[in-house]
């Protein structure tokens, strides 16, 4: 599950949006990709398979929230079964990885970047992924899968 090389996207998994990464394994490198927006299944799962498509992942990190004191979040499920839709559909390995603090990492990461609030709720989904991705390729014994 933890690949040395080849191209590993992300996803910040949201009833609404899903912000997208891409990172390069050996390099463990990640950079914001996309959001992908709107609520229906087949949408979102034909804006994926374009995306494996392009990319040619060797690896899917999905983030799932964990609360501050390490319980079960209502959301967690929803990533973790929308992980397992991934593995399913592509046939790709997917880990799961905690992302509780993501979005709040993201965005103060974007504020220190002087991005300006309009900017930055256009940008924020994408850059959580990048900073899951990033907590994925520091610490990647601690993923596990959906």
């Amino acid at each position: 599950m933890h690949p040395e090389r080849g191209t590993v996207l992300a996803f910040d998994f949201g009833e609404k949006r899903i912000g997208v990464a891409v990172g390069d394994a050996a390099l463990k490198l990640a950079h914001p990709l996309t959001v992908i927006h709107g609520q229906g299944n087949d949408r979102r799962f034909q804006a994926i398979a374009a995306l494996v498509q392009e990319w040619r992942p060797v690896l899917l990190v999905v983030g799932a929230p964990v609360r501050e004191d390490g319980t079960a979040h209502p959301m967690g499920e929803r990533c973790r079964r929308f992980a397992r839709r991934l593995a399913g559909r592509f046939g790709l390995p997917v880990a799961v990885v905690d992302e509780r603090l993501s979005s709040w990492s993201a965005e103060e990461a974007l504020i220190r970047a002087g991005v300006s609030a309009g900017k930055r709720r256009a940008l924020l989904d994408a850059a959580a992924a990048q900073t899951l991705l990033e907590s994925y390729f520091a610490e990647p014994h601690l993923a596990k899968k959906p």
